[in-house]
């Protein structure tokens, strides 16, 4: 067996004196080494179970005696390793290295696993040995406390809704008041709630773009131009709303020339978008107003759109699992979609069927799962504008609603859809 097989280099001293003899880690053979006063600084250990020494493994070590303190105290100390039969009976057929420490260092075997002085190997004791450190004490674990009786666990958390569901509906409720009383009264007084609302919702657009972005689309004229959008398209329909807009857009262009250049591309983009996303498209609600049954249209519109937003939040709160957009809006699920046309086809056969005249329960199917997709597409765009300004709601006008834009998010994209299918369906009339 070689050197590296113990798994360390020789030491000085190891198989001889350390002071006197042949260099470092040899050691000749030869009567000069069996003297009992030759020096060793640790002894060999033996271990148990092992052929006897000599043959291969100590040739190139000498013979060591009997009397020295290598095997001092052992068992073999009146019998020298030159009357052990080493040649009669050699290594080579049966391999030290793979009888006892085949795939194994005597470093890993012994020495390693030594933990006291007091640790026999080979029936002796390993007197040099220094005793290793203690194994730390275990830390002591803290017991689980037992349930007390009078201290119970805290019941689990209810699903929350996210919001402010008394407020929500106190003022979904006046506000709803407010809209049937000037709906069904006088259809002027709707088209000034109309108006304000369109307003209203213009100047939140604004301040969120120039706090956000600082983007300063001008108010003044974008305030003015669709006030006055809303009146042309009761007035004059369509003609008046596009002439309006146009008028609007060109008075949004000349007023941000009073101001220095710089972002002025910008400024009256935000504010060509705002003309057209707000008063615009509540221009709708205006040419449904003016038919014969023209309060029934727009309540008709209300309620799908309220519908299949109720119907979306409530199955979807219940059992939405399957994320719609989560990039968009993370709190829409397929679920709540499902429930958002299955509310509004319900909804809407009932009101075709028994508030418009001459209308169809069937085309309310198909006027509910429009409804139901432009509604859900308008919350999701306002949703998108939201997430690109960094903000959860555009104001804080109406408790547990937000700011108005976030009431007229999913009503200013149906109110085209449901003017135009009304129109295919039972005419403008």
């Amino acid at each position: 067996m070689n050197e590296s097989s113990w798994g360390a280099p020789p030491q000085a001293g190891y198989w001889g004196p350390s002071d006197q003899g042949p260099a470092q880690g040899a050691v000749p053979a030869g009567p000069a080494y069996d003297a009992p006063e030759a020096q060793h600084t640790r002894p060999m250990p033996v271990v148990p179970g092992l052929p006897a020494y000599g043959g291969d493994q100590d040739d190139d070590r000498g013979a060591a005696s009997s009397s020295g303190p290598l095997f001092r105290d052992g068992p073999f100390q009146h019998q020298p390793f030159h009357d052990q039969p080493f040649q009669d009976e050699p290594f080579r057929d049966q391999s030290f290295q793979d009888q006892s420490f085949q795939g194994h260092s005597f470093q890993d075997q012994s020495f390693r696993d030594r933990s006291s002085p007091d640790q026999t190997y080979g029936h002796q004791p390993y007197r040099d040995e220094i005793p290793s450190a203690q194994p730390p004490a275990a830390v002591p674990q803290k017991p689980e406390p037992m349930p007390d009786a009078s201290h119970p666990a805290p019941a689990p958390q209810k699903k929350s809704a996210g919001r402010d569901l008394g407020a929500a509906i106190g003022v979904g409720v006046g506000l709803g008041a407010v809209i049937i009383a000037s709906l069904f009264v006088v259809k002027a007084v709707f088209v000034g709630v109309v108006a304000v609302a369109v307003v209203v919702g213009l100047w939140e657009l604004t301040s969120r773009l120039q706090e956000r972005k600082e983007i300063k689309a001008p108010l003044v004229p974008l305030a003015v131009g669709g006030a006055a959008m809303v009146v042309a398209g009761y007035v004059s329909g369509a003609e008046g709303a596009w002439v309006a807009m146009a008028l609007t857009s060109l008075a949004v262009l000349v007023w941000r020339m009073t101001e220095p250049p710089e972002g002025y591309l910008k400024d009256v983009t935000a504010g060509v978008f705002a003309a057209f996303y707000v008063p615009f498209l509540a221009t709708f609600v205006a040419m449904m107003l003016t038919a014969d049954d023209g309060p029934w249209r727009v309540l008709t519109f209300l309620l799908l759109t309220v519908v299949s937003d109720t119907g979306a939040y409530a199955v979807g709160w219940r059992f939405g699992k399957n994320k719609l957009a989560p990039r968009i809006s993370p709190g829409k699920t397929r679920e709540g979609l499902l429930g958002a046309v299955s509310f509004a086809m319900v909804a809407g056969a009932l009101c075709m069927q028994f508030l418009i005249d001459g209308g169809a329960w069937w085309q309310g199917l198909l006027l509910g799962l429009a409804v139901a997709a432009s509604a859900t597409l308008g919350d999701l765009g306002e949703s998108m504008i939201k997430r690109d300004l960094g903000i959860k709601d555009m104001g804080t006008l109406l408790p547990g609603h937000g700011g108005i834009m976030d009431r007229l998010d999913s009503l200013l994209p149906t109110a085209p859809v449901v003017w135009l299918l009304l129109v295919i369906f039972v005419g403008s009339g």
